[in-house]
């Protein structure tokens, strides 16, 4: 059966809209799924490690950091694997399986009974995560038309920033009142209602049908992906450093009771959403310039936090410029790794989710073994700076790699699919 391939200029504006609304509502469940365990972290611990938790609070806390790490882990594992293998694959069929293996995964988190076999479940659960990021941005590129790619990316992400603004809170509410278990159901329910979304109103669109695994993981080849990866894997764990371990510094730092967690990650997601829509637009503009200010935000958010958390208002301004700093970086780099990977699009597009989850694992890793230290709940902020400060360099190196290559009369990937002069 041949289906035909919509795309802006055969669909109404509504329809559209009601296709990135959808595909939207899938980066709401997985803003959901990855990031509910940050503020439920305290009760996930006293639940699965009891014997620890009766030991040292702290010590729980930081082993059950490893479900967010292993999260992370699925996220890096599957982002190039599905989307190198599935390129070929009709997207909205690719999409609607993914979605599906989200369902029954966050349902098994949330069944499982044992600290071992939920670890094992959200590292499966996250296979699909980088996937769906990647072919769902191709799709939203190609309904919004030419010289929007980034917004385009950005709409997709708005669902999980804005997971972060009412998702995330209301069911991290919702798991302090009746289990976390129950949260990680109602994640669940929101991934289902996305299949019946998805299913219903984004259009058909064949894959890529040049493409294979060899063609797709020549991106690997790259220098330069190898760079843009860097970027996001350590850069990014800046955020996670503090997101990963946000409950215990806003209760045992800041002083304020645990009810005020959900309004703490209100704040973060507030940042993550203006943050994400301005990295949008500004990465169609300039990939270098954004990259740069972002990351001097960021790094300025988190000495700021650093030294006013102790202070309601310093916590809620420092965690809000860390989410809004962070997430604007997520579609620059985005931007970044399509250009530099060529004609490996699909591959590129959910690389960008690998890496910012390496940040995501490096950072609740790093933060869990300064707190297991002894060092506090204010150590993570510090080496999220550090992690910042790192991924920075990494970007000075990249773009200074362009500029040699562009004196030397090599022609830098720009715009993606187009050769031509570095960014001045």
């Amino acid at each position: 059966m041949t289906h035909p391939v919509d795309g802006p200029t055969t669909l109404s504006p509504a329809r559209i809209r009601f296709a990135l609304l959808a595909l939207a509502l899938g980066g709401f469940g997985i803003g959901a799924t990855e990031f509910v365990a940050m503020g439920l972290l305290p009760d996930i611990a006293l639940d699965l490690l009891p014997e620890l938790a009766a030991e040292s609070t702290a010590a729980a806390n930081a082993s059950a950091g490893w479900i967010i790490s292993a999260y992370a882990l699925g996220v890096v594992v599957g982002a190039p694997t599905i989307a190198a293998a599935a390129a070929r694959w009709p997207r909205k069929r690719l999409l609607l399986a993914l979605v599906t293996a989200f369902t029954l995964g966050t349902i098994a988190s949330a069944v499982l009974p044992t600290f071992e076999l939920v670890l094992i479940a959200r590292f499966v659960s996250a296979l699909p995560h980088g996937a769906y990021f990647g072919i769902a941005s191709l799709v939203a590129a190609s309904l919004m038309g030419p010289g929007k790619r980034a917004r385009g990316v950005a709409l997709v992400l708005s669902g999980l920033t804005i997971a972060n603004v009412v998702g995330v809170p209301a069911i991290t509410w919702l798991g302090q009142l009746a289990g976390w278990r129950i949260a990680y159901l109602a994640v669940a329910a929101i991934f289902a209602l996305t299949f019946v979304a998805v299913l219903t109103a984004v259009p058909w669109q064949a894959g890529d049908p040049g493409a294979t695994m060899r063609r797709e993981l020549q991106a690997f080849t790259r220098a330069q992906v190898w760079f843009a990866l860097g970027i996001g894997a350590i850069g990014f764990g800046g955020l996670f450093a503090v997101y990963s371990y946000v409950a215990p510094l806003a209760t045992d730092v800041t002083g304020l009771p645990e009810v005020l967690v959900p309004v703490v990650l209100i704040a973060i997601g507030v940042g993550m959403t203006i943050g994400n829509f301005v990295g949008g637009r500004l990465a169609d503009w300039s990939v270098r310039r954004s990259m740069y200010l972002f990351f001097a935000v960021l790094a300025g958010a988190l000495v700021l936090l650093g030294f006013t958390a102790t202070h309601p208002v310093g916590l809620f301004v420092g965690v809000m410029l860390v989410g809004g700093a962070s997430s604007a970086l997520s579609p620059t780099i985005q931007a970044r790794l399509m250009d530099v990977a060529r004609d490996s699009q699909s591959i590129a597009a959910a690389l960008n989710h690998s890496a910012l989850n390496i940040g995501n694992s490096l950072g609740a890793l790093l933060g869990g073994l300064a707190i297991a230290g002894g060092l506090g709940y204010i150590a993570p902020v510090w080496i999220g700076l550090m992690l910042t400060v790192a991924g920075a360099m990494l970007a000075v190196g990249s773009f200074a790699l362009d500029r040699s290559r562009v004196r030397r009369g090599i022609p830098v990937p720009h715009k993606t699919g187009a050769f031509a002069a570095v960014e001045s």
